[in-house]
């Protein structure tokens, strides 16, 4: 199942709507209406069935996932009655971040894009640490993104650039999983664009605190999320990426050091993974702009596909998008920086 969230206008102000999408047959089932009028046919009080349907299908995708096998359970039941009476046009609604994530952690596991990209910044070969553990930074949940959204770009930075990824979908909590145990906690798959501000990219990571505003302005999430019974392997998977309509490059998902199962196992290591987080994969080869020598200009729309899952689309920013202020330079208090 495709399932995603759709932003549609009440006398209460817009309200955000679990859907399933069907991009095969244009459209998408609204899934709380479906289910309500499934259970009016069953004999239920209208007010009760929306109720009910309100129990399964809040605006957070995060929280239906919480609910566990309850939550496919009456998807499934809502598609299967009512769906033509719930169902809505696909073209020309109102898209936002496919899940509402408690926690963004991306990671770093395409070894082709590792060489790619430190072959451009000139910053020598990619760290050995990166073959031992699974490499990852934790990112804004305030920023995301859903597919047509507008994204900004940020008056700092000079050099925006776009990542494809899979964003893996967190199903159930645990802690100090194994690989083998983790596949269970896989809920499904999603489209993830790492957005980054290049520019300003290495100057933080030399502070060796992790990315910072380099990333934590966009993070898109979409079109929707494929469930694992749909995407039962995410090898081999294949990419395409689009500008302005043009093709920019082709991927494939494959050479990855550490498995999807082995990335969740390892944040659970005293930790714990939480329903709707999201884990990203690391940027597929020849999945960013700086890898191929292109870069994006203000108002350019970006279009990243992933077999199995669809097609994430967003534009640009026609303008820069400038904050009130930022911070000025301090005295260096400890002699002359060795650069």
């Amino acid at each position: 199942m495709k399932l995603g969230r759709i932003s549609v206008p009440s006398p209460d102000g817009d309200q955000i709507r679990i859907v399933a999408a069907r991009p095969d047959e244009g459209r998408v089932i609204d899934l709380a209406r479906a289910y309500a009028l499934g259970r009016q046919a069953e004999g239920a009080t209208p007010d009760a069935a929306r109720r009910l349907a309100a129990a399964h299908f809040p605006s957070s995708m995060a929280a239906a996932i919480a609910a566990g096998p309850a939550f496919l359970d009456a998807a499934h039941r809502a598609v299967g009655g009512a769906a033509d009476d719930a169902s809505l046009p696909i073209e020309g609604l109102s898209w936002v971040a496919a899940v509402d994530p408690p926690v963004i952690r991306d990671g770093l596991t395409f070894p082709a894009h590792m060489k790619g990209f430190h072959e451009r910044v000139g910053g020598g070969l990619p760290n050995p640490q990166l073959f031992k553990t699974p490499g990852y930074f934790k990112g804004s949940t305030g920023v995301v993104y859903g597919h047509d959204e507008e994204v900004p770009y940020p008056s700092y930075s000079e050099y925006v650039d776009y990542e494809l990824e899979m964003g893996l979908i967190v199903g159930a909590a645990g802690s100090n999983l194994t690989p083998d145990g983790a596949r269970a906690h896989l809920f499904g798959v999603t489209i993830f664009n790492d957005f980054s501000a290049r520019d300003i990219q290495g100057y933080e990571m030399a502070m060796s605190m992790g990315p910072q505003k380099c990333k934590d302005y966009a993070y898109g999430i979409g079109p929707w999320i494929t469930t694992v019974d749909e995407l039962p392997s995410t090898d081999g998977l294949k990419g395409v990426v689009r500008v302005n309509g043009e093709v920019w490059s082709e991927t494939v998902a494959e050479g990855m050091i550490y498995t999807p199962e082995e990335m969740l196992a390892y944040v659970s290591i005293n930790d714990r993974l939480q329903p709707g987080d999201l884990i990203g994969s690391g940027t597929l080869p020849n999945g960013s702009g700086l890898e191929i020598d292109r870069r994006l200009s203000l108002g350019d729309v970006i279009e990243l596909e992933l077999e199995g899952v669809g097609v994430l689309r967003n534009r640009l920013s026609a303008e820069p998008d400038k904050a009130p202020w930022w911070p000025e330079p301090r005295p260096y208090p400890f002699g002359t920086p060795a650069n």
